[in-house]
């Protein structure tokens, strides 16, 4: 892999694992500081609650009590299902993908990257707050929105993930409040930019004390609804078993409409697989992560991609297919990756591809599955990486076996990944650099 500063534009063989059962029915640990993510004893945790209060205007509002608030109920006049499984594309060539990364901005510690449909330029959220915009290979001097006020960057926290609606009307912010609580805000977006006085809070949920194990990413999915990642809520072994408990939004993947429904921030949609279940919350799409750092869909399959935090022995990948998602039991804590950790792995979906704590790495960076046109030979190829060696990695399955695997290259503290309007990819360090996917 070579490393280039100018514009234009990452194999070993390893033994395959299955996709296999769903139950009927971490991120990095982003050890964004360390390359330790365990090691704390977690207390009690309130189970967390949605937030609906008025809208918020300054950028600097303080955040409502995540307490006692009223939950949103179903919203059967809208209910959204997951698309039709689309044939699957050729197979990619991992011996013949080879790549350079080429820096296209220098931030300061990134840690998300997004784009507005009809918009050709990159938003990049930094950790403390301004979501920088990056248009015609310069960065723009005023932050399209900025939370600097809102946000806490001790530990794994700070601003997390950035999405705009389908048809880029709407911007969101995934970040830790002052308070070190989970909140997703909206604005609406005209021409001119973010609308200040349009903002208001979607949902909050309520975080323990310890720093780590936060999740964060946001991604809108195929079918138009919005997708919230939420680690465990810290401390070593999930001793609270938050990630198999249905009764909390911590360890989980949550699936909303984030439209306000009903006196609430967001609906529920109905055929979310525990929507109207009163022993567990609706909100809940997959549940069992231990720190979903990152996840992404397969822009060619809908296929759902999640890079899972283990423990202290074992990161994974985990697929599910386009279809099969809803109520998936990836397995924290009875399990970390294919091994027993609480419990066994029975009933829950093995990841599709897992690697122990050695050579450096120890913490897994989800990415996406690369459906450019500049590197033809990666096509269809899921990309990914280690936080702490840096490595980036490629993984090629065919019906959820692994046929082949590569390594790329290597980014200093690989933090993310993100996918332009083309589906070109794009590295984010938190040293600072965003770099380009380019043919070698």
């Amino acid at each position: 892999m070579t490393v280039t500063t100018e514009p234009r534009r990452l194999g070993w063989p390893r033994r395959p694992r299955h996709v296999a059962r769903l139950r009927a029915a971490a991120a990095p640990a982003l050890c964004l500081l360390a390359a330790a993510c365990g090691g704390q004893q977690a207390a009690d945790v309130t189970p967390a609650s949605t937030v609906s209060p008025p809208v918020v205007t300054p950028s600097s509002a303080p955040s409502p009590s995540l307490r006692a608030q009223p939950r949103p109920t179903t919203a059967p006049d809208r209910p959204p299902s997951e698309p039709s499984v689309p044939p699957q594309p050729a197979a990619p060539d991992l011996g013949a993908a080879t790549v350079s990364l080429t820096r296209v901005a220098t931030l300061a510690a990134p840690t998300a990257m997004t784009t507005r449909p009809g918009d050709d330029a990159l938003y990049l959220a930094e950790r403390a707050g301004p979501v920088r915009v990056l248009r015609g290979g310069a960065v723009e001097p005023e932050p399209f929105v900025d939370l600097s006020d809102d946000t806490r960057t001790d530990g794994e926290r700070g601003l997390l993930g950035i999405a705009f609606s389908p048809d880029g009307s709407r911007f969101y912010a995934s970040f830790s409040d002052r308070a070190g609580d989970s909140r997703v805000d909206e604005w609406t977006v005209d021409g001119a930019g973010a609308v200040a006085d349009s903002r208001r809070i979607v949902l909050g949920v309520e975080q323990p004390e310890y720093g780590n194990h936060k999740g964060g990413h946001i991604a809108f999915g195929p079918d138009g609804l919005l997708y919230l990642g939420l680690g465990d809520g810290g401390g070593q072994g999930d001793p609270d078993r938050n990630g198999q408990a249905l009764d909390t939004l911590l360890g989980k993947l949550v699936r909303i409409d984030p439209q306000p429904r009903a006196g609430a921030g967001y609906g529920i949609p109905a055929d979310n697989p525990f929507a109207g279940d009163p022993a567990a919350r609706g909100e809940i799409w997959v549940y069992g992560v231990r720190n979903p750092w990152r996840f992404s869909f397969d822009r060619a399959t809908g296929d759902l991609w999640i890079g899972d935090v283990g423990q202290s022995e074992l990161e994974e990948i985990n697929l599910l297919p386009a279809g099969q998602a809803g109520g998936a039991d990836l397995g924290w804590s009875d399990a970390e990756g294919s091994q027993p950790f609480n419990g066994t792995t029975n009933g829950s979906v093995p990841p599709l591809t897992e690697y122990a704590h050695a050579g450096g790495r120890c913490s897994v960076t989800g990415g996406y599955v690369y459906r450019g046109s500049a590197i033809p030979a990666l096509t269809g190829a899921y990309v990914y990486g280690d936080l702490c060696s840096g490595e980036v990695l490629a993984v090629a399955q065919d019906g959820g076996r692994v046929v082949g695997e590569a390594a790329l290259g290597n980014v200093d503290s690989l933090v993310s990944f993100g996918e332009d309007a083309e589906g070109e990819l794009y590295a984010l360090s938190l040293g600072g650099e965003v770099l380009r996917f380019d043919p070698a």
